[in-house]
């Protein structure tokens, strides 16, 4: 029996691939879309018990709306979600809130469209991305994979969420 279901949302076929086997040999199920349509259906179909959302796909902030589409949902909102990204995340250990608020004051951060942050202490995390109309959107996620996967951190950051 698998240790638990694990959807993988992301436009590159090679870092689905890699990150399956890493997850299959492990012991998970793994199925995968490629884009967020096809990833909001293989969650009404197979309702997994973690996602991993990549950031840019289609568009630039495709992962974002994806995300937050799960987070309105009140039927997906309870599944977690670690994004994976190629842009630096920040860590501290102010609260994730804190530091954005902060960060968006400071003129080197002001007008980036994206600030992933991070909580050594307490593991909180969230994206914070300006919208097109400059509004500051924040959503929670639960963690946030590097590119290229590691595996080490990949299996620990899995078995964190799902228990």
């Amino acid at each position: 029996m698998a240790k638990g279901k694990i959807l993988i949302v992301d436009d590159d076929h090679d870092l689905i691939e890699g990150t399956q086997a890493i997850l299959e040999s492990q012991g998970y199920e793994v199925s995968s879309a490629l884009n967020k349509n096809e990833g909001l259906n293989q969650i009404r179909i197979n309702r997994p018990d973690l996602i991993i959302l990549d950031v840019n796909m289609t568009t630039e902030q495709e992962g974002f709306e994806m995300n937050l589409e799960l987070r309105e949902n009140p039927d997906y909102n309870s599944i977690p979600v670690l994004m994976q990204t190629g842009i630096e995340v920040m860590t501290s250990n102010r609260t994730v809130a804190t530091m954005i608020r902060e960060m968006r004051k400071d003129e080197n951060f002001k007008d980036n469209k994206v600030l992933l942050c991070k909580n050594e202490v307490e593991g909180a995390a969230g994206v914070d991305y300006l919208s097109e109309d400059g509004g500051s959107i924040f959503l929670p996620v639960e963690g946030f994979l590097s590119k290229p996967v590691d595996p080490n951190h990949l299996i620990s950051e899995v078995e964190r969420l799902i228990k």
